[in-house]
């Protein structure tokens, strides 16, 4: 087959401009899509396989399972084709979104992530497995150089030996795909593909991510077997600062036996839960000393702060500020339900490999990262509730008590009391409860009272002002009683 060009034109669209990268089993190249006048990145199969129709249909494959997937965590597939060469051999190609960033394996060889980063892309990186284990789709090869570092956070890359939940895990020879230090102990037996497979790998990702280092070093499918036979116990113990939930969940990902790791949803709310607040300003511009009072119902008194994790910080106010901020505590009190201790991530529920699709709830969207937040004393202007006369239970019920929610949060978002990745959760959380009352749920107490009690955690983390919450609950209560 003639080697590929700049200049030339792929599928009387594709113009290939210079040639970006390389593996074994495709090169990729930058070019522009001629018909909608775009640049995009062109994944060709490389020429010493392209004569094979195997490759080929995995190619094809590939282009097919990555197009399900719609999520900022994931590199979008626009397109598929395959083209004559002049001398008769076929060309197959990806067409792809050209993402402007590094891969997580070139950060890593200066050395592990602080611990807050490497959460962060632990948990979009989960987010992003989970979108796919819903499908149905196993990636197979989570590792550090299939992971983009972008300006919107981390993309998972190359599903070229993704495969169907329940699918054999051998190719047509007997052997294993992927990479060996991140391939989980059950795949050498040839096991059928799960979601547990992928977690493994991504408690791989994760423990080189904090640590600088797989947990079981390998280059061989025989090395891998050496090494999975230690009995030494794998410790996260000399991370500065790590909070003892995410070693915990690290570690529960590595678990030998695919049936106590957690989910990749269960992993990705496991580590949002440990991330610090993003107001950029508080570590300098607030008193070290003054801590937030925490929420409770009227009369039960306020539970005590929780003390510090070392290398974490704190929601703090200057001292002048505090008067306000009890006030508005109290204020809230009557609404807002304490938040309940978050269980420990060992007592979370764990995965049964099956050829069933697990179950997993779609609150997957998150940004990557926060924008600014206020603090309690915030003196943006009032929201502009829009209530309805008969106090949530009109004509319209649950579809405009719904909107009047979902106006209100934009408010906040706007006006500077709704932390902006906040109000995006706050959406989605929105847009889970109204989709199971359209798919007949009649009794909505439960999501409400859930809801309540994530809009009080935010105000205890600082993403949400307290005099705005009020107004939050009070919206989020008319959802249940537009069902009356």
């Amino acid at each position: 087959m003639a080697a590929l060009q700049p200049g030339r034109l792929l599928a009387r669209r594709y113009r290939l401009i210079d040639q970006i990268g390389a593996g074994g089993m495709s090169v990729i190249w930058r070019a522009r899509d001629e018909v909608l006048d775009r640049v995009v990145a062109v994944k060709v199969l490389a020429p010493s396989l392209a004569a094979d129709a195997r490759f080929r249909d995995m190619v094809r494959e590939e282009a097919r399972s990555a197009a399900q997937l719609v999520h900022p965590h994931v590199t979008a597939v626009h397109d598929y084709g395959e083209t004559l060469a002049p001398d008769g051999e076929i060309t197959s190609f990806v067409v792809m979104e050209l993402l402007n960033g590094e891969e997580l394996e070139n950060r890593l060889s200066e050395g592990p992530l602080p611990w807050p980063e490497a959460v962060e892309v632990g948990a979009q990186v989960a987010e992003a497995l989970a979108a796919a284990h819903r499908l149905g789709i196993v990636h197979r090869d989570i590792t550090p150089a299939n992971v983009m570092m972008t300006r919107v956070g981390a993309k998972v890359l190359d599903f070229g030996i993704a495969t169907q939940v329940g699918a054999p895990d051998e190719d047509e020879d007997g052997g294993t795909f992927g990479t060996p230090a991140y391939v989980a102990p059950e795949r050498l037996d040839g096991s059928p593909a799960q979601p547990a497979t992928d977690v493994y790998s991504l408690g791989v990702l994760l423990y080189e991510t904090l640590t600088g280092q797989v947990p079981y070093p390998a280059d061989t499918w025989e090395e891998l077997g050496t090494a999975l036979q230690s009995d030494e116990a794998l410790s996260l113990d000399g991370v500065p600062g790590l909070p003892p939930a995410v070693a915990r969940t690290c570690l529960r990902c590595l678990a030998r036996d695919p049936r106590d790791r957690p989910t990749a949803h269960q992993v990705a709310a496991a580590l949002r839960d440990q991330m610090l607040p993003g107001d950029p300003q508080a570590a300098t511009m607030l008193s070290p000393t003054v801590t937030l009072p925490a929420l409770a119902t009227a009369p039960e008194a306020a539970e005590p702060a929780p003390a510090a994790r070392p290398g974490t910080r704190r929601p703090l106010v200057v001292v002048g500020a505090l008067a306000l901020v009890v006030a508005a505590a109290v204020l809230i009190a009557p609404t807002l339900t304490p938040r309940s201790p978050a269980p420990p991530v060992d007592a979370l529920p764990t995965t049964t490999p099956a050829p069933e699709l697990p179950v997993v709830p779609d609150d997957e969207v998150t940004v990557p990262s926060a924008g600014p937040t206020t603090t309690a004393t915030s003196t943006s202007p009032p929201p502009r509730p829009r209530p309805a006369p008969d106090g949530g239970q009109g004509a319209g019920g649950l579809t405009e008590a719904a909107e009047r929610l979902r106006t209100l949060i934009d408010d906040g978002v706007r006006n500077g009391d709704i932390r902006g990745d906040v109000g995006v959760d706050l959406r989605n959380v929105l847009a889970n409860l109204t989709r199971e009352a359209a798919d007949g749920r009649s009794d909505l107490a439960e999501p409400v009272a859930q809801f309540r009690e994530k809009v009080t955690r935010r105000v205890q983390e600082g993403a949400i002002t307290p005099a705005f919450a009020r107004h939050l609950d009070a919206a989020i209560v008319g959802l249940d009683t537009s069902q009356g």
